[in-house]
């Protein structure tokens, strides 16, 4: 029989179960239930369920939200329902309907917690989703933190949200609420394949278990060595940006400029940062971060590369594979050690990017700065 897996939840904490209506969060409820329930050895949290109404399939969605009812009613499982325009969302925002959704309801999880309503938020995201969720970062050219995909806990700032299936499979709960005698609700938006993971999950995923079986538990496996790498580099990126990292632009006599602007580097004294003029096209803005290039010269290829991207963090922008390749060639450092030619090396030569990034190589230093369009 299967069973609530172990979590860092103690007793008296305040629980709150995501609930759709669908096989994983209805047997996530009942797990929980099942398990805040036991004679001996229960877990002894305060348990309530929130369900989110997206609005996008009419009575379905009315369907959905009238089975959570009835069934945290049933459990005598506290209810909060919250209806939300996914739709509107999604255009007032620019957004896919999937990025609409997804915000809207960490807005209203944000809500519980900040309310007190919950210490803990509890998603019923399955070993199947973290290796949907890997092969599309991995399809779209994610950087590995991008392919530690679903974290089995996010820390928010009034309490966290934990994914305690992430380890078991979506037949294994789909059975188990077959054997409780537990219907559920069928989403029929999941069969959509004009939705991305939609795709993988009913063309592309089934294809690769002919080449392997065990595909799914390989990408979830990725998956973990990625966020745990992941948690190696950011630690050591805390320890050397304050090194490397250089506010401003130097000014003569000594020292650097600083603008009024509040610029933070991570583990570092909060210190401003000045404004950059970058041409005609362009007005200063946030200011400008730079990099020695004999201090990137003394670091491997792997943190020159992180550093490079950190650098450009600093100023709101977050780099592609190409434009951090683009970037290192400038500062004389060509991952492939084939220079580009199509990119200047010479002291003065300026690259603009995407997201309003300005890169100039002085004789001494690789400067980064942001910049509006005029």
């Amino acid at each position: 029989m299967l069973t609530l897996p172990t979590t860092p939840l103690r007793p008296g904490d305040r629980v709150c179960c995501a609930i759709s209506g669908g096989a994983d969060s209805t047997a996530l409820l009942l797990l929980l239930h099942a398990a805040n329930s036991l004679p001996k050895n229960a877990l002894g949290v305060g348990l309530s369920a929130v369900h989110i109404n997206h609005t996008l399939r009419g009575p379905e969605s009315d369907a959905d939200q009238t089975f959570v009812a009835d069934l945290c009613d049933r459990l005598g499982i506290p209810l909060h329902i919250h209806p939300v325009d996914t739709a509107a969302r999604a255009a007032t925002h620019h957004e896919t309907i999937e990025e609409a959704a997804r915000n809207l309801r960490y807005a209203a999880f944000n809500t519980l917690l900040s309310e007190k309503s919950a210490t803990h938020i509890l998603t019923a995201h399955t070993l199947d989703d973290q290796a949907e969720t890997v092969l599309m970062k991995l399809l779209r050219g994610a950087w590995l933190e991008g392919l530690s995909a679903i974290a089995p806990e996010i820390a928010l700032p009034h309490g966290k949200i934990l994914r305690p299936l992430l380890h078991t499979r979506r037949d294994d709960l789909r059975a188990y609420l077959t054997a409780q005698n537990q219907p559920w609700r069928e989403d029929s938006s999941n069969s959509d394949e004009a939705f991305t993971r939609n795709r993988l999950r009913h063309t592309l995923l089934p294809a690769l278990r002919t080449e392997n079986p065990s595909i799914d538990h390989t990408l979830s496996n990725l998956a973990e060595l990625a966020r745990e790498e992941e948690s190696r580099w950011t630690a050591e990126l805390a320890r050397i940006l304050p090194q490397l990292i250089l506010p401003g632009t130097p000014v003569r006599g000594g020292g650097r400029s600083n603008s009024t602007l509040p610029h933070k580097i991570p583990g570092a004294p909060s210190q401003t940062v000045p404004s950059f003029e970058v041409g005609s096209n362009f007005l200063p803005r946030t200011g400008a971060v730079a990099i020695e290039l004999e201090r990137l010269r003394a670091l491997d290829p792997a943190l020159r590369r992180r550093v490079i991207r950190a650098a450009a963090r600093q100023l709101g922008a977050r780099l592609s594979f190409d434009e951090t390749a683009r970037i290192l060639t400038l500062a004389g450092f060509p991952p492939s050690g084939i220079p580009d030619a199509t990119i200047p090396t010479k002291p003065g030569a300026t690259l603009k990017l995407s997201q309003n990034l300005v890169v100039q190589r002085t004789l001494r230093e690789l400067r980064l700065s942001a910049a509006i369009m005029a």
